[in-house]
């Protein structure tokens, strides 16, 4: 396991957001209090607080990510800060420049900010361990490890919907093998002391050590998702399989494709997820996915607030006060 002491100061703020393993539920609760305050920023005529003016945060994206990235432009945007989009694919890097050099060269413009997405497990970590001490880092998805903001906009949307996670039965159902979003909602459900967590596939995606992580396992759909409140549906990646993990996308529909016959297994005011991009015909439907249980749009949207919240806890720790005190 990657280490997380690095992730809070000796106060216990949040310094950078790496992982939500090692968080405390005190500290998970408070991000969602703190973005629940952010929520209403958008319907604002002038769309900004003025909590991170003079801030400079860098989205520092080696993998390609359109609706991360902008959420994360948009937070910080939000909340003043001024933002840099690196783009990779044309930086010193791909002439031979080291990331410590690129690092190092961000450092001398007195950025103050991280937003890191990468392929490799564990490249956030390395970056916070190598980085300038005033420099907050926050892991916008690594490798098959973490992508603790998602894991969070997605605990937001549960909270909203559902209120106390202490009586809830979630499923997560399809590639968690492959997900680092996957690992990052079972920490943050089983740290936000939800009833029961379920997930849902085919033996070949699933971890073996699945049980491990405190979670029951399935591998028959409508019996997974039988009385669960919540239904998180994960894209398959494709890109990250080695091969021969399914026969086929249509079989894998049949068989772990969510339609509305299928959803009524669930409760009947059951939510259905999706970190996004969505396979429609493959994960689910397009009647699940535009019908009147889907939050999936909502997702997108509280998360904006979700990164504002991280973003501000951040920079508020490194600053030596609070995220509330951070004007100016």
């Amino acid at each position: 396991m990657l280490p997380t002491n690095i992730q809070t100061d000796r106060q216990g703020r949040l310094r950078h957001f790496l992982t939500i393993d090692g968080l405390s539920r005190g500290l998970l609760t408070e991000i969602l209090d703190i973005a629940a305050g952010f929520a209403g920023v958008a319907a604002q005529a002038v769309k900004k607080v003025p909590l991170c003016r003079g801030k400079i945060v860098t989205n520092l994206f080696f993998e390609t990510s359109t609706r991360t990235r902008t959420t994360f432009e948009l937070a910080a945007k939000r909340l003043s800060a001024d933002v840099l989009n690196l783009n990779i694919s044309t930086s010193s890097t791909v002439k031979g420049e080291t990331l410590l050099d690129t690092l190092r060269n961000l450092e001398a413009m007195h950025v103050d900010m991280f937003v890191v997405r990468h392929s490799d497990s564990g490249a956030a970590h390395f970056i916070a361990q190598h980085a300038a001490p005033h420099i907050s880092v926050i892991n916008a998805g690594d490798g098959r490890h973490a992508h603790p903001t998602q894991a969070m906009l997605d605990m937001y949307t549960i909270r909203h919907h559902k209120g106390d996670f202490g009586r809830l039965r979630v499923a997560i159902v399809g590639d968690v093998l492959h997900s680092r979003v996957a690992r990052s909602q079972i920490a943050a459900l089983n740290t936000l002391g939800t009833a029961e967590v379920r997930v849902i596939g085919p033996r070949t995606l699933i971890p073996s050590d699945a049980r491990e992580l405190g979670v029951h396992v399935f591998h028959d759909l409508t019996e997974g998702i039988r009385d669960v409140d919540v239904i998180i549906m994960l894209r398959l990646q494709r890109e990250r399989m080695r091969g021969a993990m399914l026969p086929s996308e249509q079989e894998y529909f049949q068989l772990f494709g969510l339609t509305e016959e299928r959803l009524g297994a669930a409760k009947p005011d059951a939510i259905v997820m999706h970190p996004g991009p969505i396979n429609r015909g493959v994960e689910m439907d397009s009647q699940v996915a535009d019908g009147p249980r889907s939050v999936i749009l909502q997702q997108v949207s509280f998360g904006i607030a979700v990164r504002m919240a991280v973003i501000a806890m951040t920079l508020g720790a490194q600053s030596g006060h609070p995220g509330d005190g951070l004007d100016g």
